[in-house]
């Protein structure tokens, strides 16, 4: 059987009974823009995450684009950011006229490297953007007192960590504000693309509900330049038939990742790192090897999908040649060379993982 980097099918199998008629209910009352829905996920989803406001939008990119708005980040500003992420990230940056400012990850974690931060900060950097890579949690802590002691906003960019915490504390009810993605794919995923925007702050709150809907409060009344960024009723439903099954997908998550962890242990090749910052809820399983090609090309013969986050970082793509021209990140690009991500999902089975792991030892003739 062939095994896939996520099965969307089994989950969706799974939710079939209850998602079905909520799904028919709500195309029913045809409601599909800023519906009943839409506006309990929000609620549910602050309650989750120990948030004051849950602000849902379009899709991730646009949580982050919106975010940055709300945080005040604008032309001439400076954003500290790690260049091992997606380019969403670093794209929002561009989005609202400031300049990205790369450095590099931390060799364990991938997380942006704290200290490499800490010299970055400039007169015009107006924020810190860390990413909580593959679901581990980027060392908040000492970012959070870099930020009280410069004036800078945090901004966390969540995409892939929904449900992971820091001492208990949610990812995303940390800093001042933060960025989520429900791309099918992520540990709490939709049916298309949905995003959402968490933060502490009345003021703000209200600032990303006009910016997600054409800068009104009051329909056809616009107090702002606004953008038409809303999540659809749909998916809504959606996410909330998932949302009370997070912790355990999560877990399962966890399981499988462990599982890999002892199943590879004894191989020459680095695994996952949890660094016991905060509980990590592997979106990704992703080790670093000298043999990358070798192992994918075994994989590929066992009909056993892998993928590559991140081949090229931000820092060497041809768009953000002008504001990193020369850089060099040591690290960035040693793990971009040697990154592998393995399929995780919370309905893989042990049996599955054990066939991954034997491809593995085999195509390293371990």
């Amino acid at each position: 059987m062939p095994i896939p980097m996520v099965d969307l099918v089994a989950q969706y199998r799974d939710l079939q009974p209850q998602l079905e008629p909520a799904l028919l209910k709500a195309l029913t009352a045809a409601q599909f823009i800023l519906g009943p829905n839409v506006q309990a996920f929000e609620k549910e989803a602050a309650e989750y995450l120990g948030v004051a406001h849950a602000i849902t939008c379009a899709n991730g990119t646009d949580a982050l684009h919106l975010a940055l708005l709300a945080a005040g980040i604008g032309p001439g500003d400076e954003v500290i950011t790690t260049p091992f992420t997606f380019i969403a990230t670093a794209e929002a940056i561009a989005y609202v006229g400031a300049k990205a400012v790369f450095v590099d990850i931390d060799p364990c974690t991938f997380n942006i490297d704290v200290a490499q931060a800490q010299r970055a900060i400039t007169a015009k950097t107006k924020a810190l953007l860390p990413v909580h890579l593959f679901g581990q949690p980027a060392n908040l802590a000492p970012l959070m007192a870099l930020a009280k002691e410069h004036g800078l906003q945090l901004v966390e960019d969540c995409a892939q960590s929904f449900g992971a915490d820091i001492g208990g504390i949610q990812t995303g009810a940390m800093g001042d504000v933060a960025a989520f993605s429900f791309f099918p794919s992520k540990n709490l995923g939709c049916f298309g693309d949905g995003g959402m925007v968490t933060t502490q702050s009345d003021e703000m709150a209200q600032t990303l509900r006009m910016l997600r809907n054409h800068g009104s409060k009051v329909r056809y009344y616009h107090d702002i330049v606004g953008y038409n960024s809303r999540l659809d009723e749909l998916q809504a439903v959606v996410l909330r038939a998932k949302l009370p099954l997070i912790d355990h997908y999560n877990q399962e998550r966890r399981r499988v990742a462990h599982r890999y962890n002892a199943g590879l242990c004894l191989l020459n090749l680095q695994t996952p790192c949890e660094d016991g910052v905060g509980l990590h809820v592997f979106h990704q399983y992703t080790l670093l090897t000298d043999d990358r090609a070798a192992i994918q090309q075994a994989l590929t013969e066992h009909n056993i999908a892998s993928a590559v986050y991140y081949p090229v970082p931000l820092h060497q793509q041809k768009v953000f040649a002008d504001i990193s021209a020369g850089a060099h990140f040591p690290v960035t690009e040693s793990v971009a060379q040697r990154c592998l991500s393995l399929p995780i999902y919370p309905e893989l089975s042990n049996e599955a993982i054990d066939e991954v792991c034997g491809v593995i030892r085999q195509a390293l003739k371990a």
